[in-house]
């Protein structure tokens, strides 16, 4: 089932990834973030949601895809939240969610960029999607994805055999769910095939994903949506989601003692015990153990507020997120800090900074770190386009 999404809280989501800090919500008092009148109540939230991620973004010449200094380009994919690679192809899978105001004229999508040729394309829906659903492992899932109404979020590929890769994303719109595609990359250029669906519990926002060996997930819920103060909440450090777990054949499940602030990004070491998982509220990246029963857990703070979680080939993980200044530095709708690129050591959870850019570059809510070769891949929530800049 839909879930409606309050005004305000939208508004805040915008503001959540556009800004670090901790200062004012923005309020109905700021002509900037009231929607106009007219609409559905979803089509004013989204485009609440919409002019508040435009009062945020930089003043630049109008489709411009200038550098801004090592930060290049590809222009052209839209509010691309979350990227992986395809194996080591050229191939990079970039979520694409829905943009806020324009209702069905322009839902979410999957894109397909070439990061050796910088071209990009629109792969999923596209003008034919196939679906092809299995019913035995996603027996519960009661139909296809409307692809006149679903958003984008977060990505999780595993590969299946060679060549072949499943796909889980976290969507939201007509339902709350994990929806899984298989990928054929055996041809020089990819295929995508919708196959099923695991639909998430009520008043679940869910954000990122990763794959269970079984073909399982694990995925974050960020926050309840029907919170009128979930954004509110999260800026303060109360715990607002958790994890959840599903298992084929199974139920999805609240995994007990992962209770935290704005559960974001996601990733699972090869051998599926330790959990990592981004706390945007709290500024913190933890590590569970899950073994371990009770469920064990380490934390670090960090200095920005983590969006999603990637391995890099040296085994260490990569995030990104705005960078965090304190309220009385940094207040109100229009307070922009810019971003860093944080690689964290798994065993020691010792951060660092290795890359990022101030509030003046163009691309602006940097929500996903990707490590590609010699660069790094950076996604936004709220742009068009993808960034790269050389990897140290």
């Amino acid at each position: 089932m839909m879930q409606k999404l309050p005004v305000a809280w939208l508004i805040g989501f915008a503001m959540l990834a556009l800004s670090a800090c901790d200062g004012g919500s923005g309020g109905d008092e700021d002509p900037v973030l009231r929607p106009e009148p007219g609409g559905t109540e979803e089509e004013d939230a989204e485009g609440a949601a919409g002019a508040a991620a435009a009062a945020q973004a930089p003043e630049q010449e109008a489709g411009s895809c200038e550098p801004d200094g090592e930060l290049e380009y590809v222009c052209g994919p839209v509010n691309a939240e979350d990227i992986v690679q395809l194996g080591d192809s050229r191939w990079l899978i970039v979520s694409g969610m829905s943009v806020a105001g324009q209702g069905e004229s322009a839902p979410g999508r999957l894109y397909l960029v070439d990061h050796e040729r910088r071209t990009h394309e629109e792969w999923f829906p596209a003008e034919d999607p196939v679906m092809r659903a299995d019913t035995q492992t996603f027996a519960a899932c009661p139909g296809p994805l409307d692809t006149r109404n679903f958003s984008a979020h977060g990505l999780a590929l595993g590969e299946q055999a060679d060549g072949r890769y499943r796909l889980y994303i976290t969507s939201h719109g007509a339902r709350e769910a994990i929806e899984v595609f298989d990928v054929d990359a055996s041809a020089d250029r990819p295929s995508i095939a919708w196959i099923g669906c695991v639909v998430l519990p009520e008043r679940t926002f869910a954000n990122s994903v990763a794959i269970l060996s079984d073909g399982g997930f694990v995925t974050t819920k960020m926050m309840d949506p029907t919170a009128q103060n979930g954004f509110a909440d999260i800026m303060a450090g109360e715990i607002t989601g958790n994890v959840y777990e599903w298992h084929p054949g199974g139920e999805v499940e609240a995994v007990e003692g992962t209770e935290m602030s704005g559960a974001n990004g996601i990733e699972l070491s090869p051998d599926d015990r330790y959990m990592y998982v981004a706390a945007f509220g709290s500024r913190e990246i933890l590590r569970f153990d899950r073994e371990a029963d009770p469920i064990e857990s380490r934390s670090v703070e960090i200095d920005i507020r983590a969006d999603n979680l990637r391995w890099s080939d040296e085994g260490t993980l990569y995030t990104v997120g705005g960078n965090y200044v304190s309220p009385d530095e940094c207040q109100g709708p229009q307070c922009a800090t810019g971003w860093s690129v944080i690689e964290i050591d798994p065993q020691t959870l010792e951060a660092s900074r290795v890359a990022g850019v101030d509030q003046d570059a163009a691309l602006q809510g940097a929500s996903t770190a990707l490590p590609v070769g010699d660069e790094i891949w950076v996604g936004t929530f709220s742009g068009d386009r993808v960034g790269y800049l050389p990897k140290p």
